[in-house]
């Protein structure tokens, strides 16, 4: 499975593209943080996320996109940017046809490092070691879309069997 991981910010987008298969190492197959000026036009700077993520899943055509979901901060303002900026990751799964899952940051620190309450440092050190790289992927938004793919690759697939199991249940089909 390949999953494009996303961790959605307005200013800096980390994006990260990992193949594997669950209870497996993932491998590395890039990774990429899309850049907007603070000082340009909201719109404009939505247009230039939106395009570069479209090309990205039209380059690296992946099985499913991940991204983190926004969560609760103190500043508004920024997690306003951070959500618009997932709801663009969102679309460009979506408009591609893919499965868009997200995960919580709690999740992607249980999936990747053991604990919900891992540092970016220990996040940043494990994505290393996991995807078996000679030095940590820099900047940390890199780092934090490398790791919401490997939590996807890792508890995606996963859930999307229990919930197709589950559907067939329901429907009673055969188990």
């Amino acid at each position: 499975m390949r999953v494009l991981g996303v961790d959605p910010g307005l200013t800096r987008c980390g994006v990260g593209v990992v193949e594997g298969v669950p209870g497996r190492p993932c491998t590395l197959v890039a990774y990429y943080v899309v850049y907007t000026d603070p000082g340009d036009d909201l719109a404009l700077r939505l247009l230039h996320l939106d395009r570069s993520l479209t090309d990205l899943v039209a380059e690296h055509r992946p099985d499913a996109v991940a991204v983190e979901r926004v969560f609760s901060q103190h500043n508004v303002r920024t997690v306003m940017g951070t959500a618009q900026a997932s709801g663009i990751a969102v679309l460009a799964g979506a408009r591609a046809g893919l499965p868009v899952q997200t995960y919580t940051p709690s999740e992607v620190k249980a999936a990747v490092t053991g604990s919900g309450q891992a540092d970016k440092a220990q996040m940043t050190a494990m994505v290393t070691r996991l995807l078996r790289l000679d030095a940590p992927p820099k900047p940390a938004d890199a780092a934090d879309a490398l790791a919401l793919a490997i939590c996807h690759v890792w508890r995606g697939g996963t859930r999307s069997k229990l919930a197709e199991a589950a559907e067939r249940v329901r429907r009673g089909g055969p188990r």
